[in-house]
């Protein structure tokens, strides 16, 4: 406790990097990096940043100067020779050289591309623009250095003693969280906190205490640095990234109306086992899975990331058992705004019926709510998202149209091609 609280004191020194590698970013963007330069890569994205929570008026907490240094720095970062000794002979899910030398050889090669900073109405407007490959590796130490400042901001007018107390009441209740979890039966939970963390510091603390107190239930981290830190499992699949860039580029409805299959039949060509895991809300899990192909039905398992997650496992049940398979022999992931009490009951309720599993993300590594006055160290919903490719604007719709996120006559023709109707709108925390 006290060693956390004097490197977060010590903060308040001028040069202290927030990102201090290209690996401190979750395991799935690279797998889908790798794809992406394999399919597509001279495809030309903008990436933007997009704060869903409009109370919170970044511009207003976090000094554009002290941003600007944390994003320059980013910019000067390479792959050291024991991070890419790590990714090229390490084993991923059971495969070893997950990653292609062609791949790496770009990859030990990166300079993160250049960024556009301006502020508009006590919000900051960050965009990246450039081939996909490189201009998708933003996004999550983007959002990591946007949280921390945001973390730096409140905690800089704390003294030290007050920064103990304050850490000690944080590690307590996570502590009671893991507690709570330690006798659920059969559970298998991922870190996924990275994108909205405190702090790296705090993301390293909080998956050291669930590998001490949850043992095996506890199954990895999305972090690389982390990972390869912690000698943990790298955790991490395939995100909406994908089938929305592949949408903006088709051609006509038909086209967009295929572009989701398209994605996993590329995916399919690359990976087997534990990463075949379907995300299908991006436009729409019913439709999704209405025309669905049968080759996807031998997947490994479905990724529950929007709407009711109650709901969303029991269509990825039906739709099984629809297509003759025992939903006994699948994965389901529920990775959406889960906390303690809802991982519990979601086990409770799937459990037997499914292979049950949870990526932890923000209420797991940034929660300090009810901690300091005012609720300044609150989560909240920040999200760095393609928002065009090759000049065509993408569209994601979810299945919680608060999710949604696109021009208006866009979002129309998505939702006429993918049939989407009513959905119910569920609010959007983080």
């Amino acid at each position: 406790m006290a060693e956390i609280a004097t490197r977060v004191y010590n903060h308040k020194w001028k040069i202290d990097p927030i990102v201090r590698s290209l690996i401190d970013t979750d395991f799935y963007k690279l797998l889908m990096c790798q794809s992406v330069f394999r399919n597509k890569p001279d495809t030309q994205v903008t990436f933007s940043l997009i704060n869903r929570s409009k109370n919170i008026r970044m511009a207003d907490l976090i000094d554009e100067g002290e941003l600007r240094e944390q994003l320059d720095h980013i910019r000067t970062l390479s792959l050291s020779r024991g991070e890419s000794t790590w990714l090229r002979g390490n084993t991923f899910y059971g495969k070893r050289q997950m990653f292609r030398p062609d791949f790496m050889e770009w990859f030990e090669g990166l300079r993160l591309p250049p960024y556009h900073l301006e502020k508009r109405d006590g919000q900051y407007e960050l965009t990246f623009e450039g081939s996909w490959p490189e201009v998708m590796l933003w996004e999550i130490p983007a959002l990591s250095v946007l949280m921390e400042l945001r973390s730096r901001a409140v905690l800089d007018k704390m003294d030290r003693f007050e920064l103990e107390i304050l850490y000690a009441r944080a590690m307590t209740k996570l502590w009671g969280k893991v507690e709570k979890l330690r006798d659920v039966e059969n559970l298998r939970l991922a870190d996924f906190g990275t994108r909205r963390r405190h702090s790296f510091l705090w993301q390293d603390w909080c998956v050291q205490a669930m590998q001490e107190g949850l043992g095996d239930k506890f199954v990895g981290t999305s972090n690389c640095r982390i990972a390869m830190k912690r000698d943990v499992a790298a955790i991490g699949t395939n995100a909406h990234e994908l089938p929305m860039v592949y949408a903006a580029l088709a051609e006509d409805d038909a086209a967009l109306k295929a572009a989701p299959y398209d994605v996993l039949a590329d995916w399919h060509e690359e990976h087997d086992g534990n990463l075949r895991v379907i995300l299908p809300d991006t436009y729409g899990t019913k439709g999704f899975l209405d025309d669905a192909p049968d080759w996807l039905t031998q997947w490994t398992g479905m990724r529950i990331d929007s709407g009711d997650p109650a709901t969303g496992a029991e269509n990825a049940i039906n739709w099984w058992k629809s297509r003759g398979e025992d939903p006994r022999q699948k994965l389901v992931i529920f990775s959406d705004g889960l906390d303690v009490d809802k991982i519990i009951a979601l086990q409770a309720q799937f459990a037997g019926r499914v292979q049950v599993s949870f990526g932890w993300g923000t209420l797991l590594t940034n929660d300090f709510r009810g901690l300091v006055p005012d609720d300044a160290l609150a989560p909240f919903s920040v999200v760095c998202k393609a928002i065009s490719a090759n000049g065509r604007p993408t569209v994601k719709l979810s299945d919680n149209p608060n999710k949604a996120m696109g021009p208006a006559d866009e979002i129309e023709r998505y939702k006429r091609v993918f049939g989407v109707g009513e959905q119910d709108a569920l609010d959007v925390f983080v």
